[in-house]
């Protein structure tokens, strides 16, 4: 009977698990204009998103110490590899409270070949981002903000939001 119940609750506990972790994908009908910011790269300079008008944008909110995290970063190296050539820039915007101290080595280590800014709070303020890591917003050509992610997507799902943002603005975009 011990068995059965502790079996019972196991089960319940995992139900939770899913459903409080459930990812949340917004597509929005009405794409908007992405809230513009300036932070700092690795080197001081300032680094603004506006910078990156014409070019399709991830810009992924993450940390060293999200684990979730840790499982996109290889996925946006091959994408900044594989679609870069294409016109996609993937911005990844650190939140830890190190610094580049705590920041530098784990982008080394990793191979992070893609832009990795500061955040200062305000940019993941103007974004709702301080909320739930990864947060990941796909920003069109023309400066809009297509979709967004909390939480963590499945590989495929971050590469069909890629290809939607690397149209042509004005192109029809496949619904899911």
């Amino acid at each position: 009977m011990r068995l059965v119940a502790r079996a019972g609750l196991l089960v319940l506990c995992a139900v939770l698990l899913v459903v409080v972790s459930r990812v949340g994908i917004h597509r929005s009908s009405r794409p908007y204009p992405a809230p513009d910011f300036t932070l700092p790269d690795f080197h001081g300079n300032p680094v603004r998103l506006s910078d990156f008008k014409g070019k399709a944008v991830v810009l992924n909110f993450w940390a060293t110490r999200c684990a979730p995290c840790r499982v996109e970063i290889p996925w946006f190296i091959e994408f900044e590899e594989e679609y870069g050539p294409r016109g996609l820039e993937v911005i990844g915007v650190d939140m830890d409270q190190g610094g580049w101290n705590t920041v530098e080595p784990f982008v080394k280590n990793a191979g992070m070949n893609y832009t990795v800014l500061l955040d200062d709070g305000r940019a993941s303020a103007a974004y709702g981002a301080a909320q739930l890591l990864p947060t990941t917003y796909y920003i069109s050509r023309d400066g809009r903000v297509a979709a967004y992610v909390r939480g963590l997507a499945g590989k495929s799902e971050v590469e069909r939001n890629i290809e939607e943002i690397l149209r042509p603005p004005g192109s029809t975009m496949l619904p899911h």
